[in-house]
Formats: structure tokens, sequence, C-alpha cells
């Protein structure tokens, strides 16, 4: 591959100017020692630069050195990788771009908050993270593309290049490989709501041993794996002969050959294959995810009704990147990481341009739609509205509890009094009318009771005698000896209505602990049994 020499700084060795005698040169009207200079091999180029291979110093006013040690130091010099040119249109293109690509940051930042912030709680099939893969891929892609931009401004003020123009390479490598994991996590995500909202109402809709499920889990290995293919091809090596391009003879044989090797062919070649997983995947959530079609044009009808927008957008621009970077394995002069005489338009434009509208995609998508699990309750009252529809069940509006006067707290006697008044006195709100001969047959029921009730009469009972003097009273208190209890239980009904603390729990025998009969200790005398015949024994 030629190289123009107008291209690239002219760079021949030239003699070293004479000065006062054989062992003396001048430089930029600094005399200095001829032979210290041979001795540490320093050569003068006509770049006006001085180098011995390891060092170089720039020779040109304001920027040559004022004295020469004899160790092959010198004092106030100026290393000739410094940033002494104007601003260039490469490095005014990039402050451009990555003003944009700031913008995106912060819209992707956003937008990740928006959807990664959580309102239900966690499920162990639908983990969090794996909705916000998407965003922190986005926010990763923006900060490499704003290194990778802001790198040439120094690539166009740098005299000799040096490590600008190696970031501006290497990170670009590396938005190659993110922006094809934002694809595929969006649409890997896109798949896995899906199955979220069929999951949501019936869990057991799906399997989680069948094929789809083992599809899904070993799809995003595959992926992964030519991704980080094509990261081990480009990243892990020198990255010095990007900066090889100091010379015409020095690009020819160092940075042409390594731009064009293998590694980065292959690398190309592997992101493509990671593409085609992204489109089966996506493939795959409408095979198991949405209704199927007849024929083949209403499959392919269907396939472009049920395809997201955002999808039909997002993978020819990730194809597009992908084709640029196998272009420039193969050729140099649309080369990102070519110096001088770069085709601006078409390497900004072709090598940023694609990921940043994937970005901005997918920024406008987190916008319009809303979080997940927000739309997941929305799903789920609108269900259970359908289910109260079904059962005549009514929601009543906001307003109904304050014209009732719910909200006004009072005691439990007020909320037992508005409930009653609520049910009524015969019959309850809401019932049927009780008609005349139901009515005919309750008062009769009722009057068998009273009528039963009122032929018992306790007083002609006659108590059975007991041996001694105690002997049991004839009328003995309904609330004392039939029913224990009853009187404290009266006592402590006021005291709930009202809402106080209830009195104290007694035994209601009406025994005291001091009683002969009932202290502990006491004897009990055995009451001798009367024998009137034969069959009392």
């Amino acid at each position: 591959m030629a190289v123009p020499l107008n291209l690239l700084r002219a760079r021949d060795l030239v003699a070293f100017p004479s000065g006062d005698n054989d062992t003396d040169t001048v430089l930029t009207g600094n005399h200095f020692n001829l032979t210290t200079l041979q001795h540490w091999n320093y050569t003068l180029f006509s770049n006006q630069t001085l180098s011995n291979g390891t060092r170089c110093w720039l020779t040109m006013r304001p920027y040559q050195p004022d004295y020469l040690l004899n160790n092959g130091t010198f004092v106030n010099a100026t290393k000739c990788w410094v940033a002494i040119d104007p601003i260039g249109t490469r490095g005014v293109v990039g402050i451009a771009l990555a003003s944009v690509y700031g913008i995106a940051l912060v819209f992707t930042l956003a937008v990740l908050t928006k959807h990664g912030r959580l309102h239900l709680p966690k499920e162990t099939r639908f983990y969090p993270i794996g909705r916000r893969w998407q965003w922190y891929w986005a926010a990763f892609v923006c900060c490499c593309a704003l290194i990778s931009l802001l790198a040439n401004i120094d690539v166009d003020r740098y005299y000799i290049q040096e490590l600008p123009i190696v970031l501006t390479g290497f990170f670009w490598f590396l938005i190659c490989q993110g922006t094809l994991a934002l694809t595929w996590e969006a649409v890997r995500h896109w798949g896995s709501w899906l199955e979220r909202q069929y999951v949501d109402p019936n869990p057991f809709v799906y399997r989680q041993d069948d094929r789809r499920a083992m599809v899904e889990f070993w799809l995003p290995l595959w992926f992964y794996l030519w991704v980080w293919l094509n990261f081990f091809l480009v990243v892990p090596r020198g990255w010095g002969f990007v900066e090889k391009q100091r010379s015409v003879e020095q690009t020819q044989a160092v940075a042409i050959p390594t731009a064009l090797g293998g590694r980065f062919k292959g690398a190309g070649f592997c992101l493509f294959i990671a593409w085609l997983t992204i489109v089966y995947s996506l493939r795959h959530s409408i095979h198991h995810y949405k209704p199927r079609n007849r024929g083949i044009v209403n499959r392919v009808v269907g396939l472009a009704r049920v395809v997201p927008l955002r999808f039909m957008l997002m993978l020819p621009l990730n194809l597009s990147l992908i084709a640029y970077q196998v272009l420039i394995s193969f050729d140099w002069d649309l080369s990102i990481l070519r110096f001088q005489g770069m085709v601006i338009p078409v390497v900004f434009a072709w090598g940023y341009g694609p990921t940043l509208l994937i970005v901005f995609i997918q920024v406008i998508y987190g916008f319009a739609t809303p979080n997940e699990d927000k739309e997941l309750i929305r799903q789920r009252r609108v269900r259970g509205d359908d289910v109260n529809r079904e059962l005549g069940i009514v929601k009543r509006p906001a307003w109904w509890r304050r014209v009732r006067g719910d909200h006004i707290a009072g005691t439990l006697r007020d909320r037992i009094q508005k409930n009653v008044d609520e049910v009524g006195g015969e019959r309850g709100v809401g019932r049927r009318v009780e008609d005349d001969v139901e009515r005919h047959a309750r008062l009769e029921a009722l009057r068998s009771a009273m009528n039963d009730d009122s032929g018992m009469e306790l007083g002609n009972v006659s108590p059975r005698p007991l041996v001694g003097n105690n002997r049991v009273p004839q009328h003995v208190p309904a609330n004392g000896s039939l029913l224990p209890g009853f009187a404290s239980d009266r006592e402590r009904l006021p005291y709930l209505l009202d809402g106080g603390s209830p009195p104290p729990y007694s035994d209601g025998s009406g025994r005291r602990a001091s009683d002969p009969d009932t202290e502990p200790g006491t004897p009990l005398e055995p009451t001798q049994q009367k024998v009137r015949s034969m069959l009392d024994v």
C-alpha cells in the first residue's frame, strides 16, 4: 500500500551543521559536542528532530535543548511526543461527536434508573440485572466512544504520533464489541419480557427443562463466545504498530502489514457470527411467544408486524458496523488507524455513526415504554377487574367511604351500631323480600319456642335433701348457678362497647379463698349415705 509523501512529515537523515571546530556542531544557535552526540548514536532528521532510536528531542525554536551533558542527557529539552500543533479537522469532528455521545450517556443513565428500579419482589426466574444489561452496555459504549473521540484532539496536536492514536483505535474496537452486546441484550430481554408476561398469570404455562429453555440457556454462552474471540484477537497484542507512521518506510514496513493482518480479518468474521446469533434469538422469541401464521406470505407479513421497530433499525446498523470492521482489515485507505490522509467523513460516519444511532434508538425506546414492574402491576389490575366483572363485583369509588363516614374513627359501640343500621332489624341489605309464607312459618316457630320456655317452672321442683344442715336453696338465680360467669360478662360488655379497658376476670363461683370448705388443707368430712333398701347398697 503506497503512502503519498506529502501526507507524512519528511524524515530524512541530514548531516550535523559545522561548528567552531571538528568536534562542535550548532543546532538552532546552541553549540553541542559532536563527539558526545555520535557516542550516544544521535541522528539529526530533516523534520527538526534529534533521535537515537530510544529518545527523541525537538530542535526547532522555542523547544531546542540548551546544553548536552557527557552522559548524553539534554538540559531544558522537549521530547518529540508533545502536543504543539493546532487542532485539525479530525479533532474538531471528534469533539462534536463526543459531545453527542455525552448527551447519549446522560440519557442512558436516566433510562437505566427508570427501567432498573424494582416495584415488585425479586423473582428467581427473572433476575433484575437481566433487564439492566442493555443499558449497562449502552453506557459502556458511550464511555469508550468519549475516550476514542477525544483522543483525536491529541492525534492532531502531537508533533510525532504516540499514545493518542493508539487510544483512538483501541477503544473503537471495544465500541464494536459493546454495540453487538447491547443489541444482543436488547433482543434477549425482549424475549424474556414476553415470557414473563405469559408466566405472570400462570407460572406453569412454560416448562423450565424443555428444548425452549435449553436453547435460551446455551444461546447467550454461544454469543459471548464469539464476542470474546473478537476481543482476544484484537485487544491482547502490541499496539505500538499504530505509532509507526512517522515516515513512508516505517508506515509501509510496520503499520500497514500489521493493521491488515489475519487477526483483524478473523475478528471481523467473529462479530458476523455473533450477529447471526442475534437474528436467531429474535426468531426463537417470535416462534415461542408470538402467534403463528400459515403460509409463506402470512409468515412474512406476520414477521414484519411482530418484530419491534427498534430491532428493524438496530440489526442493519450492527451489520454495517461489522462490515466496516471487516473492510478496514483489507483496505488501509479507510482505516480508522491511519494518521495522515484519513478520509474523515467516511471514517467518522461509518465508524461512529451506527453506534450512536443504536444508542439513541434505545434511549427513545426507554423513555417511550413504562417500567416492566409497573406494566405487570397494570396487567394484574386489568385481570382483576375482568374477574370482578365476571363475578358481579363492582368496585366502589374512592369517595364512597367519605360519604358513608367510614373515614371517621369511633368507638367499638359506634362501629357496631353503624353495621346494625346498615344491615337493618328484620332483613339485611341486598337480600330478597320475605314473603307471607316464610313470615308465617317464622312467627309460628317463635311462638312455639316461647310456649315451651314458659311451661317450665323451676320453683315447683323440690331439691334433693342432703345430710346435715347444708341444703341447696330452692330458688337459685339463673345467672349465678345455672350460667356461671354471666354476671361478670354482663359487666364487661359496657366496657367493651365504650372502648375502655375490661374489668378483671373473676372465678364466677362466688367463693372466696378464705371459706372453710375451699381453703387448702381443710379436710372434708365424708357424707354418710342412708340405706333404705337393698337396692341402695
